[in-house]
């Protein structure tokens, strides 16, 4: 096992995951739904702190283990939340009370995310999370940009998409997509952007205010 191997399983096994992200993980895995890795969670629970978020959104709902995350950064935000699936969304409405989340701080939207992004406020998000249809990466990041505040920031977990986009032979569409947002956002002058490492990757791109 090579020195950076080493160091990135440290850091994965270093995270211990509170009782009900646990249990909400373990329940996501059972149906097949990756969660975000334990390490993610940990940077993204690290922002919303220090963004001294308020209003954050989510673009994939899940099981709620992101969710999760996000709420024991900024345990008084309001979290919106949206996912096709209402079963999923179901499920994360329980794991959010399991752990002591107010029902009026998670607000469960059940829809296609490109059908109800338009139609959400512009500017008033301090954190975005995408992690939804990884085909459409793109467009939901473009979709966070607007929504959030500058200064605000959107998470971007699984940009490294299962260790496929430092590899150049492989162009399938979701790893170049990915690939391209990378790209484009580390070159834009809109934003600050950081890759992190951290489980399957951590895209970080802070709005620059105008």
């Amino acid at each position: 096992m090579s020195d950076k191997d080493s160091n990135w399983r440290f850091v994965e096994e270093l995270i211990t995951e509170p009782n009900e992200i646990a249990q909400a993980r373990q329940h996501s895995l059972e149906l097949g739904v990756e969660p975000i890795a334990p390490a993610v969670g940990a940077q993204v629970s690290l922002i919303a702190a220090a963004s001294g978020a308020r209003n954050m959104i989510e673009i994939g709902t899940g099981l709620g283990v992101s969710g999760l995350w996000l709420l024991r950064g900024a345990p008084d935000a309001t979290l919106t939340s949206i996912d096709i699936e209402s079963d999923y969304q179901q499920a994360a409405r329980k794991a959010f009370v399991a752990a002591g989340t107010p029902s009026s701080r998670a607000r469960l939207i059940t829809g296609r995310a490109r059908d109800v992004l338009p139609r959400m406020n512009e500017q008033s998000y301090d954190v975005v999370l995408v992690d939804a249809d990884a085909a459409s990466v793109i467009e939901y990041v473009e979709h966070g940009l607007r929504l959030v505040r500058p200064g605000g920031t959107v998470l971007v977990p699984h940009a490294l998409w299962r260790d496929k986009v430092a590899d150049p032979t492989k162009r399938d569409d979701t790893t170049a997509g990915f690939r391209a947002l990378i790209k484009e956002t580390a070159d834009s002058t809109a934003v600050l952007s950081a890759l992190s490492p951290a489980g399957d990757g951590l895209l970080q791109l802070t709005r620059l205010r105008d």
